[in-house]
């Protein structure tokens, strides 16, 4: 199953001929979302246009709800400016995460907030379950929404794991069906469905989104991306720009070379994802399920989180450089799906590792914290449809 082909653009200047309002529009809209409330005079310098068209955009998209008027500015001199914003209800869009272990279905606004959520647990991510949580999910959010924001629904994004239909050779249980999950027609499946328009992008990617639209990643132009789920994943940010690559799977960082514990050949996935620690629990007994559903878990099971987040960390040290050695990425960023300490915590480790490794011939990067959390795949799926039809 590929991923969509399409590529996250750079904010470019705008066109002033006739018969390109749709690019201004989205000119602007993406102007608004990256730098916050703009007045018209300062989206009008921003985007190469004319006063005059800039404020004949802003009345038309204000008629439609798609911006609003901020509370006056008033500076040293001169006549207040008023910002413009997005409205938060001009668009709303689903977001689907379709993971190893668990489904998440998410609604988010046009300003990116968390509007409604609905989750699933599985020991096998089959077709026929996740249809039926996608189709009773967004029934069940849809009729709590009032008929005019029901209208401004624009799609259902949808973030999958890379090759989920492949699992590992180890993996002897699985039912037949599964099998088969590869020859499913997905984004045309769910559209009918559910009626809207679908995308499909890699789940990492869609976690980079999340935090390049709506999180840290503002602060950078150039970073690489770690998000540790169930399997480690990550994504690549070059001039402001998500970089999906030719078939959807570029920052396939979890498939990066690591060396396991008797010098056999591994790959990150293999030495950094919670899957080790879900492992670790399995052996002793304890149910691993608690890290998903009860995050003081990570607290109480410090005996053996602590193990793993030192091996994470130093995996991750190593693979931060690695990256750095072929794109000089300015920082890099790391989330997951555990609680913001832990976060903080493998953080804080992988900046101490980082100062240990021999770094000659390259510039060491910031190492930084993500901001999303678990939650960043499926907002990042649901960013998709409102950049597709909204934004540059």
């Amino acid at each position: 199953m590929r991923m969509d082909d399409g590529l996250v653009r750079s904010i470019s200047t705008g066109l002033s001929q006739r018969g390109v309002r749709d690019h201004n529009e989205r000119l602007l809209l993406s102007l608004i979302q990256r730098h916050g409330g703009l007045p018209a005079s300062d989206l009008a310098k921003r985007a190469g246009l004319s006063p005059p068209t800039v404020s004949s955009i802003l009345r038309r998209l204000e008629a439609e709800a798609i911006v609003r008027r901020g509370e006056p500015v008033r500076g040293k001199v001169g006549k207040p400016s008023t910002p413009m914003l997005l409205h938060a209800d001009g668009a709303f869009s689903f977001g689907l995460k379709i993971g190893r272990r668990s489904a998440e279905l998410a609604l988010i606004d046009l300003t990116g907030e968390l509007r409604h959520t609905r989750n699933s647990s599985y020991a096998q991510p089959l077709p026929a379950d996740i249809f039926a949580f996608v189709q009773d999910g967004i029934a069940e959010i849809t009729a709590g929404l009032s008929a005019d924001q029901a209208k401004r629904v624009c799609g259902l994004g949808v973030a999958v794991s890379f090759e989920i239909w492949n699992r590992s050779n180890r993996d002897h249980d699985l039912p037949s069906d599964f099998a088969r999950c590869r020859s499913i027609d997905l984004p045309g499946t769910l559209h009918d469905l559910t009626g809207i328009p679908v995308f499909v992008l890699n789940d990492a990617t869609a976690a980079c989104q999340a935090e390049h639209t709506y999180g840290r990643g503002r602060e950078f132009e150039d970073y690489a991306y770690f998000f540790i789920g169930a399997y480690i994943g990550g994504g690549i940010v070059l001039d402001n720009t998500v970089y999906e690559g030719r078939q959807g799977n570029a920052g396939a960082l979890g498939s990066m070379r690591s060396i396991g514990p008797n010098g056999e050949s591994m790959q990150l996935v293999d030495m950094a994802s919670i899957r080790q620690l879900e492992t670790r629990l399995s052996e002793v007994d304890l149910d691993p399920r608690q890290l998903w559903t009860d995050p003081e878990s990570w607290s109480t099971l410090s005996r053996y989180v602590d193990p793993w987040l030192g091996q994470t960390s130093q995996e991750l040290a190593k693979a931060a450089l690695s990256v750095c050695s072929v794109i000089d990425f300015e920082a890099i960023l790391i989330d997951g799906a555990f609680p913001p300490d832990i976060r903080d915590n493998l953080v804080e480790r992988v900046r101490r590792y980082v100062k240990t490794q021999d770094t000659r011939g390259l510039i060491t990067p910031r190492i930084e914290a993500g901001s999303i959390g678990a939650k960043a795949r499926a907002i990042g799926a649901a960013a998709r449809p409102i950049g597709s039809q909204f934004m540059l």
